[in-house]
C-alpha cells in the first residue's frame, strides 16, 4: 500500500471548493474567509448584516505611575457633552454617543465606512479611588482620565534595588 492512498486529496483531485487544482484545505479557507468579508461588508448576499449597528470601542492606552493611573481614549468625532465617565465598581466607565451628520440627500454615496453610534469601555482598576480627586480633559477628540492613587496603595509601591552577583 502507498502513503499517497493513504491521503484523502491529491494535486489532481477535485474535492468541494476545489476548483483550482491545488490545496482543497487552502481553497475552503479562502471560501470562509471570503464570508466572513462579505458579511461584514454587507454584500447583495446579506444585506441585512451589514445593516446591522456598529458598536464602538474607543482605543485607550492605561499608564500607571508612582502617583495615579492615567487613561487616555481616542474618541474622534465626539463631542465633549456626548461622553459620559463614570467611577462605579471599581471600574472606569467611558460611554457616550457619536451622532451621524444628517444629510438630506443620499445619491452620490458610494462608500461610508464611518462609524456612528453608541459606545462603552469599562476599564478595571487595582485599588479603590476617591472620585472626588479624579481629573477629566477632553481635547481635540482624546479624554484624558487621571486616577490618584490613594495614600495606602502609593506608600505599598516601593523600587526594589537590584545588585550583581
Amino acid at each position: 500500500m502507498s502513503l499517497r492512498s493513504l491521503i484523502p486529496f491529491n494535486r489532481q483531485s477535485r474535492g468541494v471548493g476545489n476548483t483550482e487544482g491545488g490545496d482543497p484545505f487552502l481553497s475552503l479557507h479562502r471560501e470562509v474567509n471570503r464570508l466572513f468579508d462579505d458579511v461584514f461588508r454587507g454584500t447583495a448576499s446579506f444585506p441585512a448584516l451589514g445593516a446591522m449597528p456598529v458598536t464602538l470601542s474607543p482605543r485607550v492606552d492605561v499608564k500607571e505611575t508612582d502617583k495615579a493611573i492615567e487613561v487616555t481614549a481616542e474618541i474622534p468625532g465626539v463631542d465633549q457633552k456626548d461622553v459620559e465617565v463614570e467611577l462605579a465598581d471599581g471600574a472606569l466607565t467611558i460611554r457616550g454617543e457619536k451622532k451621524a451628520e444628517s444629510k438630506k440627500e443620499e445619491k452620490g454615496w458610494h462608500v461610508m465606512e464611518r462609524s456612528y453610534g453608541s459606545f462603552y469601555r469599562a476599564i478595571p482598576l487595582p485599588f479603590d479611588v476617591d472620585s472626588a480627586k479624579v481629573d477629566a480633559k477632553f481635547d481635540k477628540g482624546v479624554l484624558t482620565v487621571i486616577l490618584p492613587k490613594p495614600p495606602e496603595v502609593e506608600s505599598k509601591t516601593r523600587k526594589i534595588a537590584v545588585k550583581a552577583g
